[in-house]
């Protein structure tokens, strides 16, 4: 029952999935939302607040019931499971959350035996499962520890331990970081990172933080209103981001998003990957070409394990250097792209 041709490299599947709270003020929170997630992905899902995205991760182990459309669990429609049924799936889909969820009046070890047994695992194998997924997380010596004991990284660690003890196919993290401090929220991505390497664990994560994206993620969809404005390859949306909605998450901090700097000059914004990032690209460009630009914000970062850096530059008022500039940052392969004004289409240089 429920069960169609289906890819296997699929493991979740949402076709035209529409959520809506009925109400004095009725909300639609999704709106025909069509999404692949393949099996062993980093997928991240982000938007601002209020975009939709806890409401979406819901549905996929069916704690919220669509409205319309469907949302398909390896080939198998949720909405078509019953109680026992949908029992047995959510047994393969973890999820921790931004507040840990932990029973504070219980130890670490009986805070994950509480999952085993609601999933019905065999009492003789608690001690073992509790033992090897403390290992995983790295922390063996706080088994008998309360929460009240630990710091904010060692609950999310038991947080993890505890989706990981029934064996699950997916983790579902609803910012599961945005209570951490920087520090820990990169030792808590690292961990996530390394478990669906080592254990072929699927992990979707909701955010509203580029920065975890980047860090993490192999394919990101970007959400605003309960519609996808755009999904793909991380690397792809960093480089030549579609939506208005992209770009404000994906330029420098305190870029402007305005087509003029504040002395009227156009704005571009540049992207080079490590390959690129010892070239003296804008030296180069005054030196060889007698052009100067004014550098208004620039960084780097790592993803995918390579470093990727945008700049973003102020062209010469006059529009011969200006269009000279352009030209150069095209003819030596770095991606460029006009910042321009809200309701106007931007112009991407590519390589």
């Amino acid at each position: 029952m429920g069960d169609i041709k289906f890819d296997d490299d699929v493991i979740f599947r949402l076709e035209n999935v529409t959520k809506v709270f009925e109400g004095e003020n009725k909300v639609v929170a999704l709106d025909n939302v069509s999404l692949d997630i393949n099996r062993g992905d980093i997928y991240g899902i982000i938007g601002m607040s209020g975009a939709g995205k806890s409401t979406l991760v819901r549905t996929l182990n069916r704690l919220e019931d669509v409205s319309e459309g469907s949302v398909l669990f390896e080939g198998r429609d949720l909405k078509s499971l019953n109680k026992s049924e949908l029992r047995n799936v959510r047994q393969g889909i973890g999820m921790i959350f931004q507040g840990f969820n932990l029973l504070n009046q219980r130890t670490v070890e009986k805070n994950i035996k509480a999952a085993l047994k609601i999933a019905n695992v065999p009492k003789a194998e608690h001690d073992k499962i509790v033992d090897e997924m403390l290992k995983i997380v790295g922390l063996e010596d706080k088994k008998h520890a309360y929460p009240a004991q630990l710091s904010g990284g060692q609950k999310q660690r038991v947080a993890i331990a505890r989706a990981l003890s029934t064996n699950p196919k997916v983790i579902l993290c609803d910012e599961a970081t945005s209570a951490l401090d920087p520090n820990i929220t990169a030792e808590i991505l690292d961990l996530l990172k390394r478990i669906n390497k080592e254990l072929k664990v699927t992990i979707i994560i909701i955010t509203h933080e580029m920065s975890v994206v980047e860090a993490i993620c192999d394919k990101v969809a970007v959400l605003n209103g309960g519609h996808i404005v755009e999904n793909g390859p991380v690397k792809e949306l960093f480089v030549n981001p579609k939506s208005e909605i992209t770009r404000r998450l994906v330029y420098p901090e305190s870029a402007a998003l305005n087509s003029f700097d504040s002395e009227g000059r156009r704005c571009v914004r540049l992207v080079f990957d490590g390959t690129e990032a010892g070239h003296p690209i804008i030296a180069e460009l005054a030196a060889k070409k007698g052009v100067a630009v004014s550098i208004l914000n620039a960084n780097t970062k790592s993803i995918g394990g390579v470093g990727f850096g945008q700049m973003v530059v102020a062209l010469p008022k006059d529009e011969n250097e200006a269009k000279v500039a352009i030209n150069y940052f095209k003819e030596v392969g770095v991606f460029a792209e006009e910042i321009e004004d809200e309701d106007d289409s931007k112009d991407a240089i590519p390589a």
